[in-house]
């Protein structure tokens, strides 16, 4: 897919359309036709796969008889999806199927992230960021500094006024803390920023402990709520949870997936330390590496 913009408002147009032509008890492949639009386009316009021209929206509001003030929301959200994001800038260091979540995550109002395995991306120094990239880009020195850049660049959402910068509330597992890197100093620094992040008042550093034994979230492998605000007069996005592999991700946002996912941060939110508990734990963890 060469047409590229931003995520969620292209997301938003497609769902508007398609809750309008149901409404309208017109199905697809009808709409199509009189669209002279094919049934492959249509498809992707409804699931925010391609951004929307104006000229479109207007004919797809006439067919479907929808009322002016609706239509000028769709227009305007439409403008937006063609808006490219700054990863855009980088290149083929952004994967096509991570652009979505990057799109997501700056467009989110609240996030919430478990960690198993890795400290989450948005948590990451640099020092911590070049050496998970290191495993996967070996002595590639460009392609790691670039890699570095793009996690680097995406933090700065925590700390932006306009929009206003998401709540993040992480919830690492205790191994992940005592999981080193090469460099010593390095991660001393990195389990240093996490207490220190936490004193900001839309961001949350718990742990999972070790003492907390086994629990729902073992099976779950990492992953991301996702929250997001009003667009305009439009409805919210819906709540939408990202989980990551080696070869892509898998954004799930049916209301029984988002239900499981909710039931097992409950579980993580109730087994995990206090935000005090979190800190006294980490500054824990760096004295023993000094012994």
């Amino acid at each position: 897919m060469t047409e590229t913009g931003s995520t969620v408002p292209r997301r938003q147009v497609g769902r508007l359309l398609r809750q309008l032509r149901e409404q309208a008890g017109i199905s697809l492949m009808a709409a199509a036709q009189e669209l002279e639009f094919s049934r492959a386009r249509m498809y992707r316009i409804e699931n925010g796969e391609v951004p929307v021209r104006k000229h479109d929206v207007i004919a797809m509001c006439g067919v479907y008889s929808a009322p002016g003030h609706i239509t000028e929301v769709l227009i305007g959200l439409a403008a937006e999806s063609k808006a490219k994001g700054w990863w855009h800038a980088y290149g083929d260091v952004v994967p096509a199927w991570f652009e979505l979540y990057v799109g997501m995550e700056q467009a989110a109002s609240h996030l919430r992230s478990f960690a198993p395995s890795v400290i989450p991306g948005l948590l990451q120094t640099r020092e911590y960021a070049e050496a998970v990239f290191r495993k996967w880009h070996g002595d590639d020195e460009e392609a790691v500094a670039n890699a570095v850049a793009v996690r680097l660049e995406r933090q700065s959402l925590l700390s932006r006024r306009l929009p206003e910068a998401p709540r993040l509330d992480v919830a690492i597992d205790e191994g992940v803390l005592r999981r080193w890197i090469p460099d010593g100093y390095g991660m001393q620094k990195q389990l240093a920023h996490l207490v220190n992040m936490s004193t900001r008042p839309n961001v949350s550093v718990r742990v999972l402990p070790f003492a907390a034994g086994p629990h729902k979230a073992a099976s779950s492998g990492q992953f991301t709520i996702l929250e997001f605000p009003a667009v305009g007069t439009a409805s919210p996005e819906p709540t939408t949870i990202y989980c990551e592999n080696l070869t892509g991700a898998l954004y799930l946002d049916k209301l029984a997936e988002v239900e499981t996912y909710e039931s097992i941060w409950a579980e993580i939110d109730a087994s995990a330390l206090n935000q005090s508990e979190s800190d006294d734990l980490i500054r824990m963890i760096i004295e023993e590496s000094d012994g």
